[in-house]
């Protein structure tokens, strides 16, 4: 003769689990994306040149005719001309030519084509209108933060007295 009883579940032991604070130190970070060399020169140089409002679009999941928008604002037509400079300079000295440059003479948008990154330095005006994020909506939007800056004060003034 058989047994034919069923096994019991085992009861759970509900057992409170605490995160050790060396592990709640380790808890991963969000991840900074890893950008080719040409997209962090560009960044570096349009930040060097004090570009507001930088973002990357990651392009390489869409059907695009390149992998990463690198967009800038400069606050007139002045600055828009060298933060574009500033780029195209950088990215020459690393051995980057671009492709073409559209929109020099009036400044208002500079397109500098790199085939795997384009560049967008737009006026405030320009970008508004454009809304290059809102066409390529599908790509992924990373915001560059801007650099820390020292804070100038008068304070230094006071240095230069006493001297």
């Amino acid at each position: 003769m058989s047994d034919t009883r069923t096994p019991r579940p085992r009861a759970r032991k509900s057992v409170a689990r605490t995160v050790s604070p060396r592990k709640a130190a380790a808890a991963p970070k969000p991840r900074r994306p890893r950008w080719p060399k040409a997209v962090q020169l560009a960044i570096a140089a349009a930040q060097d040149k004090l570009a507001r409002d930088l973002v990357v679009l990651d392009l390489r999941r869409s059907d695009a005719f390149t992998d990463f928008f690198v967009i800038a604002t400069g606050a007139n037509p002045r600055q828009v001309q060298a933060i574009a400079d500033a780029i195209e300079h950088e990215l020459k000295q690393a051995g980057i030519r671009p492709s073409a440059i559209e929109g020099q003479a009036k400044a208002d948008w500079i397109l500098l084509d790199y085939f795997d990154m384009v560049v967008h330095v737009f006026s405030p005006t320009a970008r508004g209108f454009y809304g290059l994020e809102r066409l390529w909506a599908t790509a992924a939007p990373f915001a560059v933060p801007d650099p820390v800056r020292p804070v100038v004060t008068d304070d230094t003034a006071d240095l230069d007295a006493g001297e």
